[in-house]
C-alpha cells in the first residue's frame, strides 16, 4: 500500500468508531465548540475530546479558535485517493489460468469485480471463459439464476449474458415459455 493508501486507510479507520463518526458528522460545514458537540452528540466531555484528538491526528478535524470544523476539501481528497487506488485481482479469479490469461484478468478485475467488459474479443473471451466456470456443467439455469451469478462480477448482466451466449459458452433455450441457460462451452475446470 502506498503513502496515500496508508493515509486514506487511517482516516477511514478513524471514522469506523461510532463516537468519532458522530462528532465528524456534527462538524460538517460548521464550527462547533466542545460544549456544543457534547450537546448535539449527547456524549461526555472525555469522549468528545478523545474523538476530536483522533480525528485531528488523521486531519479530519481542524481547530479554529475555540471551535472545531471538518474540512470538506480533505474528505473530497480522501475520497478521490481511495477511488484512484487499485485493488488487485482476487487470486481466486486467476486460479488455474495461464500466466498470460492472469495478466488479462488482472487488467479487468478489481478484487472479484469485473471493472469493464473488454472490447477486444480475445481479451473478452478470456474474461468470459473465466466467468463461465461459475456455471455447473449439465445444470439448467433460469435467467434470474444466471443474472444472480453474473451480478457478482458486473452490473451489466444483460451484456455479459449476451456475450456468453454469442461466444457459445452458454446456450439459451425456451422450455414451456421459460428461457433456460445451459453451460455449453469453455473450460470444464480451472486446470490449464
Amino acid at each position: 500500500m502506498n503513502a496515500i493508501g496508508h493515509e486514506s486507510s487511517a482516516a477511514l479507520s478513524a471514522l469506523l468508531d461510532g463516537h468519532r463518526l458522530t462528532i465528524a458528522g456534527s462538524l460538517v460545514d460548521q464550527v462547533r465548540t466542545v460544549d456544543e458537540l457534547m450537546t448535539t452528540s449527547g456524549l461526555a466531555r472525555a469522549v468528545v475530546l478523545q474523538a476530536l484528538g483522533v480525528l485531528r491526528q488523521v486531519e479530519l478535524v481542524e481547530q479554529t479558535g475555540d471551535g472545531y470544523t471538518l474540512p470538506v476539501g480533505r474528505l473530497r481528497a480522501l475520497a478521490a485517493a481511495v477511488s484512484d487506488e487499485s485493488t488487485p485481482m482476487d487470486a481466486v479469479i486467476g486460479y488455474g489460468m495461464t500466466d498470460d490469461e492472469r495478466k488479462v484478468l488482472d487488467r479487468f478485475f478489481s478484487g472479484t469485480t469485473l471493472t469493464q467488459i473488454p472490447t477486444d474479443r480475445p481479451k473478452r473471451l478470456i474474461v468470459l471463459e473465466r466467468i463461465a466456470l461459475e456455471f455447473d456443467l449439465g445444470r439448467r439455469y433460469d435467467e434470474a439464476e444466471v443474472d444472480e451469478v453474473l451480478h457478482t462480477f458486473h452490473l451489466d448482466v444483460a451484456a455479459l449474458r449476451r456475450h456468453l451466449v454469442d461466444e457459445r459458452l452458454l446456450s439459451r433455450t425456451r422450455d414451456d415459455g421459460v428461457t433456460r441457460y445451459l453451460r455449453s462451452g469453455g473450460r470444464t475446470t480451472t486446470d490449464s
